[in-house]
């Protein structure tokens, strides 16, 4: 089943639900990325509206991660991006992305109860956050000590979601959604790498499955991303998901509409509408796939 959800949200109570709860740019290490202009003629243009809806309905990495333990497959630290790189980010798009690297990587640390490194993911969080001017929504000391204490889960996922949700309509209000969308690609693009690798070593059924799912999201994001085409950076991100999105061309996904069901949220009964993908991919697409996003992650981590 391909379930959606407000996608800075989830990302984020994955970014500090720690155990305990928990391209190279011309612009100098001062920039700040802002609205970039309109796009090159021929490309779809998208509202700030359209692109927050769309960004909060793209599925959460922290899904991969619990689908990634369910397997039984032992945690890897050297899957994830080495904290040591964070200084290499020395420009806004560099950041932004890797912001989102380091958020995938909580996620998964967290879902399997890895308090040794958690404080080191936390460091690198902060700094890029400071870097890209919105360090000021992370009270990272309450964070830190949060995290090292199990009792404080439910008070550090609110901290959490709220923050991020604070950040969110920050930037957008600051015409900086460019800035939100980077996040939100590279938090997307480490969920399926850390994915990639777990299939690599198990070929778990239901790993396949939702990395074959992620053709519709492949779709979208290269659309944000365009959106900013006039932006040298965002020009070369797109082009390189063009590719990978070519690598899901034969994937071939098919939904079917199970009964509504009524669930109570917020004291109300409210009726939602479920759906089960059932797709269709090779063993030669998995590779290709696994092989593209290999190549895209490395791109976004250099």
């Amino acid at each position: 089943m391909l379930r959606k959800f407000s996608y800075l949200t989830m990302m984020i109570a994955g970014v500090f639900l720690m155990s305990a709860c928990s391209g190279s740019s011309k612009k100098s290490s001062e920039d700040e990325l802002t609205l970039s202009a309109p796009a090159q003629s021929g490309t779809l243009e998208l509202s700030e509206e359209v692109m927050s809806d769309v960004i909060q309905n793209i599925s959460s990495p922290v899904e991969m991660a619990s689908i990634i333990k369910a397997t039984g497959v032992d945690f890897s630290q050297k899957i994830l991006n080495n904290t040591d790189k964070v200084d290499d980010y020395n420009t806004s798009y560099k950041r932004a992305l890797n912001l989102g690297v380091y958020s995938a990587d909580l996620g998964y640390i967290n879902t399997f109860d890895k308090n040794n490194i958690v404080v080191s993911y936390l460091v690198a969080i902060k700094t890029l956050s400071e870097g890209i001017k919105v360090g000021q929504f992370f009270d990272f000391n309450s964070l830190k000590r949060m995290a090292t204490n199990h009792n404080n889960l439910d008070s550090l996922m609110q901290i959490s979601i709220s923050s991020f949700n604070q950040m969110d309509s920050y930037l957008r209000s600051q015409k900086r959604s460019n800035v939100s969308s980077l996040i939100v690609t590279g938090a997307w693009i480490e969920g399926l790498y850390l994915t990639s690798n777990v299939i690599e070593q198990t070929n778990n059924e239901s790993l396949v499955n939702r990395l074959a799912e992620q053709k519709d999201i492949i779709n979208i994001i290269e659309i944000i991303i365009k959106n900013y085409g006039s932006d040298p950076d965002f020009a070369e991100l797109a082009q390189r998901l063009g590719k990978l999105r070519a690598a899901y061309e034969g994937v071939k996904i098919t939904t079917e509409f199970a009964e509504p069901k009524t669930i109570e949220q917020d004291g109300q009964l409210i009726i939602v509408q479920d759906e089960i993908s059932h797709v269709e991919i090779t063993p030669e697409q998995v590779a290709n796939i696994n092989a593209e996003i290999k190549s895209l992650r490395e791109f976004i981590v250099s």
